[in-house]
This record gives C-alpha cells, sequence and structure tokens, in this order.
C-alpha cells in the first residue's frame, strides 16, 4: 500500500508579519553589509558593534567617544540607516543640544 500524497499547505503571512520578518532581517545586518566605509566598520566592530541592531542600541554620545570617530562618521552611520528607513530622534547634533536651554 501506498502512502496518500498530500499537497504542501501555504499560509499566507499577514501584512504586519511580512513588516516584521523584514525589520528582523534589517536588524540582524553586519554593519559592514550597510554601506559603511572600512574604517568606520572596522571602529564599530573594536567596540563590539557587529550589527545594525548592535548599532542601534548605541546613543550617539557613546559613539563619538570611539577613537577614530567624529561628527563626519556620526553622519555617515545615520545615512547608511536612512536607507533602511531608520531615523534619526532629532536632526541635532550632541553638541548642539547641549547648547540648547
Amino acid at each position: 500500500m501506498t502512502e496518500p500524497k498530500y499537497a504542501p499547505t501555504y499560509v499566507r503571512l499577514s501584512e504586519e508579519e511580512i513588516r516584521r520578518q523584514k525589520e528582523q532581517e534589517i536588524l540582524d545586518l553586519s554593519i559592514a553589509q550597510i554601506g559603511l566605509l572600512v574604517r568606520t566598520t572596522n571602529c564599530l566592530e573594536s567596540e563590539g558593534i557587529f550589527t545594525v541592531r548592535d548599532l542601534l542600541k548605541c546613543p550617539p554620545e557613546r559613539l563619538l567617544k570611539i577613537s577614530n570617530f567624529g561628527l563626519k562618521t556620526l553622519d555617515e552611520v545615520y545615512k547608511a540607516l536612512e536607507k533602511y528607513g531608520f531615523q534619526r530622534r532629532s536632526q541635532k547634533r550632541p553638541e548642539e543640544s547641549a547648547h540648547q536651554d
């Protein structure tokens, strides 16, 4: 007796599930995959920042304390993240907000 053959069952994902899946894929990207300069990638990896998820957890103040990581490099990081749909909380740079009363 042969076993009956079953057609595969497919479950369609909701738009929300698809969006979450894509977001997780982006968060798991290596920082080397998002278009940063090698020097920038090396700076971040030296501090244990390897994925977009790791990068998003770091406040700008911490990034600016990394050796050879200045405002131009921070702008480079922001621009790379913006390509993946992430936006800056504020357009102000850290030193500008320190002078605001």
